[in-house]
């Protein structure tokens, strides 16, 4: 959940996502402008962001690694330009200078802000995550996070080592498009509103949405094993990549505020600490099924969202010190199983 997925409304105390810029979509009509190919696309991603991990998710569940490569930019902010102030993602000097991060083999950027360069010379829009890079064409095809997943679980499965997991499948579309929006809106979406509040108002109406939601959650997952049944599909992956980063920075960045560390941290800006997701005994174990489906792992790197959370906010965090803590095992065993 990093601080760049959200931004405030100029006009109001209650915040808004910055509209995304790059909508194409690749199709496998071979028609089309982005025609589903084996090798043509890249997908740039940071693992300290939930957005782009979300992508990286599907990619591994469908077994696309071979059809889509994927490089990830390293967990800190570093200056993107050396004429400027900006601040935001940038690739290592090296191959082994930050354990998960590669150089960009396929552009040679040193930044994300040099791809949008690259795809357009007038781009006045924020440099996030995740980027999916047409090679052929070298332009972006595509920067938001829904449509990138939406693409690779539909669009590609010719080429999918695992073409049969059909995470939007047509007889729970309904269902999905539902959950999807009360799990962005109140879970994925809710943190940054909660943080982002600028009126005890709103603020309070966002944590009331939030941690309602989560309650949801937890009710609906006492009678099945997954959101929308006993199948995995989208919304699981959405609430996910929100959940498994929620206790982890939480409950390390309350540490280093009861020890004088830092004078305001993550549970002061997002304000989100009225309960842990290991709290609620169903929705603790669902996190622990997802991340041990065969590949999910992979697309979690604590330390990366760590570092990016302690030492991108200068403001919030000067001295940079990343807590330890509480390294908690998703490897363990759950009881979902039951639902089987």
């Amino acid at each position: 959940m990093t601080m760049a997925a959200s931004s405030a409304n100029e006009n109001s105390d209650k915040p808004r996502r910055t509209v995304t810029s790059f909508r194409n979509f690749v199709s496998q009509n071979h028609d089309s402008q982005f025609p589903a190919e084996s090798g043509r696309y890249h997908l740039y991603i940071s693992y300290a962001c939930p957005w782009a991990s979300r992508c990286l998710a599907v990619l591994k569940l469908k077994g696309l690694d071979k059809a889509i490569t994927f490089t990830s930019v390293q967990p800190l902010w570093r200056k993107t330009k050396e004429n400027d102030e900006h601040m935001g993602w940038v690739f290592p000097d090296s191959d082994t200078e930050v354990p998960g991060a590669e150089r960009d083999h396929i552009n040679g950027a040193k930044s994300v802000r040099e791809l949008y360069d690259i795809a357009s010379l007038n781009y006045t829009g924020k440099y996030t995550v995740p980027v999916l890079w047409d090679k052929k064409l070298k332009t972006i095809v595509n920067n938001e996070s829904s449509e990138i997943l939406r693409m690779f679980s539909t669009e590609f499965n010719h080429f999918a080592e695992n073409p049969c997991l059909d995470l939007y499948p047509p007889n729970l579309r309904s269902l999905i498009n539902e959950t999807n929006e009360w799990v962005h809106h109140g879970i994925n979406n809710g943190v940054y509103k909660c943080g982002s509040a600028t009126t005890q108002t709103a603020y309070d109406e966002a944590v009331k949405q939030l941690f309602d939601a989560l309650d949801k959650c937890e009710e609906i997952l006492q009678k099945q094993r997954f959101l929308c049944g006993n199948t995995l599909t989208e919304p699981d992956i959405r609430l996910f990549v929100t959940l498994i980063r929620f206790d982890e920075v939480v409950y390390a960045l309350n540490k280093l505020l009861c020890f004088g560390f830092v004078t305001t941290a993550y549970t002061v800006i997002f304000k989100c600490n009225k309960r842990l997701i290991r709290e609620y005994s169903n929705l603790f174990d669902y996190t622990k099924d997802i991340y041990q489906i065969p590949g999910l792992s992979s697309t979690v790197k604590m330390d990366h969202v760590k570092q990016n959370y302690y030492g991108s906010f200068p403001s919030i965090n000067p001295l940079g010190i990343v807590a330890h803590g509480p390294n908690i095992d998703y490897s363990l065993s759950h009881d979902r199983h039951r639902f089987s």
